[in-house]
């Protein structure tokens, strides 16, 4: 890093990007947050390119990070997801020059693990190495993996500046377990059977914690899955958020009843076991808790 170690943090107020911040200010960096609401130190919409190179002419920083969602809630349907599609294929761009105009030498992107697929892989362990990002043909949620490719090959792809990207599982934790907690206790969110499906998942800390390694520790044009060490059914999840905060047992449901939710329909429906070696092994990152049920049970104690 250099001297001011200052990190522009795109996407600062949103839940994940808080976790960001406080990861990076504990490690000693200075957040410069960008943003388009009033809270933020820079306020520019990353849609809007002679906007964001204005709001951002004079500044320095070394490293910046792209957490940027349009996202308020849990996405149900395809159309919920188009925004922060628009943000990865078309704000990736034009980020990467602001990122040029502050002298950047190294880009943290926030990517996904559903960039592999929204798929059953069944038993493979995915790994970043041997599993490439999912190809075009899957018409129904194309335009959501199109993005995502967009904005890793921007970033990674990148000849002058480093570009890094972690690739996160279903965030919970602080923040995030919250509105499932409330929808539980509304009696307004169902568990999918999941017949043995199961997806990753990790703490929004660890992911923030995860960024803050990435700054330095991440190899220039890699990526890194961010998982925790158990996978666990999206139904089976939501059971688990119920026992553990005490609200009324979910309704068990099967898949095929959300279909009128087209994007929840699929993650409930995917099925993928996600490796986080190459993250242990080259950013020294390790989840807090081996599985998301120890996760949510630290998270019920530290709130008593």
């Amino acid at each position: 890093m250099t001297d001011t170690k200052n990190v522009l943090l795109a996407g600062a107020s949103g839940v994940l990007g808080r976790h960001i911040a406080e990861a990076l200010t504990r490690t000693g960096y200075t957040v410069i947050g960008l943003g388009r609401g009033a809270g933020a130190d820079v306020r520019a919409d990353l849609m809007n390119r002679d906007q964001l190179l204005r709001a951002v002419d004079g500044l320095k920083a070394d490293t910046v990070v792209h957490a940027v969602t349009a996202l308020r809630k849990a996405p149900m349907r395809h159309k919920d997801v188009f925004a922060t599609d628009d943000l990865r294929l078309i704000g990736t761009g034009h980020l990467m020059e602001a990122a040029r105009a502050v002298g950047a030498r190294r880009v943290i992107a926030e990517s996904m693990v559903f960039g592999y697929g929204y798929r059953d892989f069944g038993d493979h362990i995915i790994t970043e190495d041997a599993d490439p990002f999912a190809p075009a043909g899957d018409r129904a949620v194309e335009r959501h993996l199109e993005a995502m490719r967009v904005k890793e090959r921007l970033v990674l792809g990148a000849e002058d500046i480093e570009g890094v990207a972690l690739r996160f599982g279903l965030f919970y934790g602080a923040g995030g377990t919250d509105a499932v907690v409330e929808m539980l206790r509304q009696r307004k969110m169902p568990a999918v059977v999941d017949h043995g499906r199961v997806l990753p998942w990790v703490d929004l800390a660890d992911a923030g914690r995860a960024v803050a390694l990435a700054v330095e520790g991440g190899r220039p044009g890699q990526a890194y899955n961010i998982v925790d060490d158990t996978p666990m059914g999206f139904g089976a999840h939501v059971r688990a958020v119920a026992e553990v905060f005490g609200t009324p047992k979910p309704k068990d449901v099967p898949a095929w009843l959300m279909r009128p939710f087209s994007y929840a329909h699929r993650i409930a429906t995917t099925s993928m076991r996600v490796s986080n070696a190459k993250a242990k092994a080259e950013l020294g990152w390790t989840p807090s808790h081996a599985n998301c049920v120890d996760g949510l049970r630290a998270l019920a104690l530290a709130r008593r």
